[in-house]
């Protein structure tokens, strides 16, 4: 398996998804867009596309952060999706796979910083890739937005500050507004980015303060995430196995 990772920031690191991925010993590959990478010129070769976070929107300008090119973005998630590759977005990246898909993301009605659970809604617990998640679960947040709705799209999981938690785009293409990636790592990284926290943790229901964000404890997410990410990785597998078995 060929993974393929876009990464925004350096503060916005996979975490646990780079960890499944390396646990699994499947090839790799990066996209830094904040050190300039360039995308990829050619699908053919990806199998799994992981849009990670970042500070962007997906209106933000190439005069605002000069190396996010949105629209390429968006057109190589397209171009992904319908080539029935396994795509994945966090935050930002699920963001950008409801324009992808012509709905435009919205803002959220809290903002969330932290470690707060979310709810499977109906949807969510019959979904045979998250249901092993449970009716509640701990997950990690960092976000003001929230991924945009086709038609077709269900809605999985929300939070208390937040009705759009996870996504469900396609059958192997799933937008998750929570970080389920979060490790101590990550979330250092993240809080030494936020340099108001302190005052935002005073002022906003749903945000924490970096006490609170770096004592938890972010295994069972992380494992949960896992689990995620090889059964999407076998609906993946079995797209490619259908037709030569057709043919038989």
């Amino acid at each position: 398996m060929h993974i393929h990772f876009i990464q925004h920031e350096a503060f916005e690191a996979p975490g646990a998804y780079l960890h499944w991925a390396e646990k699994r010993q499947h090839q790799v590959t990066f996209s830094h867009v904040y050190r300039q990478d360039h995308l990829p010129k050619e699908i053919d070769s990806i199998d799994f596309l992981i849009v990670m976070g970042g500070p962007q929107s997906p209106d933000s300008s190439q005069t605002e952060y000069h190396y996010f090119d949105a629209k390429s973005e968006i057109a190589l998630i397209r171009q992904c999706i319908i080539a029935g590759k396994a795509v994945v977005g966090v935050c930002l990246g699920a963001q950008l796979i409801g324009k992808a898909l012509a709905a435009p993301y919205a803002h959220s009605p809290e903002k969330e910083i932290g470690v707060f659970p979310i709810t499977l809604t109906t949807e969510g617990m019959n979904d045979i890739n998250i249901a092993h998640f449970g009716n509640k679960l701990q997950v990690g947040h960092w976000h003001n937005d929230m991924p945009g709705l086709t038609d077709e799209s269900k809605i999985l999981a929300h939070s208390a500050g937040c009705p759009r938690q996870i996504v469900r785009y396609a059958n192997l293409v799933y937008g998750f507004q929570c970080h389920m990636e979060f490790t101590p790592e990550v979330v250092s990284l993240l809080i030494d980015s936020e340099t108001d926290l302190p005052l935002q943790s005073r002022t906003h229901q749903f945000v924490q303060s970096a006490d609170e964000i770096q004592g938890y404890d972010y295994e069972e997410m992380n494992s949960k995430l896992h689990v995620f990410l090889d059964l999407l990785e076998s609906a993946y597998v079995e797209t490619l196995i259908k037709p030569a078995s057709a043919c038989s």
